[in-house]
């Protein structure tokens, strides 16, 4: 998709004003190619100097799998995010919690280096309640995938 048609892009500063996280937790560099409040892709840069490959691996680093699950979460974040913002009622989405998390796989490690492809895939919605199909590609190959429920906290 073209980025000069409105709201099927993320920038870095957008996603930093949708979630809470920031470095070294915050995952997704971008969030492009996105279909209202159904698909997105996000894009994650693996790089050397990300803290967790001091001890995962020393000598041979892997990216954790466990942060591949956060990254399909955060850009389902931004989606719901980006879809309540471009709907006109911002507030309608404050705050995103995972609920669970089913039917991971690793097919393959990511290692710096590497451009994860964060495809997100709106399966339903019940309320403020969600639940994603997240697939991770890195040079066109499936790395990770998994299903993610989370719900719309509204803060009291």
């Amino acid at each position: 998709m073209s980025d000069d048609v409105p709201g099927t892009s993320v920038t870095i500063q957008e996603i930093m004003d949708f979630l809470p996280h920031r470095y070294p937790f915050l995952l997704v560099d971008r969030v492009e190619q996105m279909q209202g409040e159904e698909t997105a892709v996000g894009i994650k840069n693996v790089t050397a100097s990300e803290p967790w490959f001091t001890g995962h691996f020393p000598g041979r680093p892997v990216f954790p799998g466990v942060l591949m699950v956060e990254a399909i979460a955060q850009v389902a974040a931004i989606l719901v995010m980006q879809n309540a913002k471009l709907s006109g009622n911002p507030m309608e989405a404050k705050l995103i919690y995972f609920m669970t998390v089913d039917k991971v796989r690793f097919r393959h490690p990511v290692t710096p280096g590497d451009q994860m492809r964060i495809h997100v895939t709106k399966i339903r919605r019940r309320g403020s309640a969600y639940k994603f199909k997240g697939d991770i590609f890195v040079d066109g190959k499936l790395v990770a995938e998994g299903e993610i429920m989370a719900v719309n906290h509204e803060e009291e």
